[in-house]
């Protein structure tokens, strides 16, 4: 897996080099895109949110520890600032209050409630199988499809399906049992997994 050279990049990020930056945005940027639009359903408001979630890594990239997994800050940061796009829209529509992120606070991308959100999302990660572990983190954080987890992991398309479908259940049980523990971060992150094709 990429989690070494991650936390390298992430070492780098706090020695202000901006080609580790460079790096980490060509390994996920796509993959976050992909998240953002299936929440947003737009083009142009993806892009903005997009590079929001960069210049917020490289504003606070002295913040960010080395022993977590920044794709799981940057989709949780992702995840956030989408549900506040779309909170600020149905605002706008009059209709928030029949919506269910209507309990989610404004602003939810704060550092405190990113780091709650992804705390909860790591613990619920860690619980899987080795191999189940793997397959999530190569399909829902790394943004790869069946085809290219399937050559990486050298198993079957079947089986990274099958793989995937047990851990995504796993991670949403996990979150769900938890959620009152870590306040809104459960409701959010069951919502945001449920939210992502398989």
């Amino acid at each position: 897996m990429n989690m070494d050279a991650d936390k390298d990049l992430v070492f780098r990020l706090h020695d202000d080099d901006i080609g580790a930056f460079d790096l980490l945005y060509q390994k996920y940027h796509q993959a976050i895109y992909r998240n953002i639009y299936k929440l947003t359903k737009d083009d142009d408001i993806s892009c903005d949110i997009l590079q929001d979630i960069f210049i917020a890594l490289w504003e606070k990239r002295a913040e960010i520890k080395a022993d977590q997994s920044v794709s799981g800050w940057l989709f949780v940061l992702s995840f956030n600032k989408s549900i506040s796009h779309l909170r600020k829209k149905l605002r706008e529509a009059a209709v928030v209050n029949a919506m269910p992120f209507a309990e989610i606070e404004q602003e939810d991308s704060s550092l405190h409630l990113i780091d709650d959100q992804y705390y909860l999302l790591h613990q619920a990660i860690n619980q899987l199988s080795p191999q189940r572990k793997k397959v999530f983190t190569l399909c829902k954080l790394e943004g790869k499809t069946y085809e290219e987890a399937a050559e990486t992991l050298n198993i079957s398309k079947h089986t990274v399906k099958e793989y995937l479908g047990h851990a995504v259940a796993a991670v949403k049980n996990h979150i769900h049992e938890h959620q009152a523990e870590w306040k809104t971060a459960g409701v959010l992150l069951a919502c945001y997994w449920v939210g992502i094709d398989q």
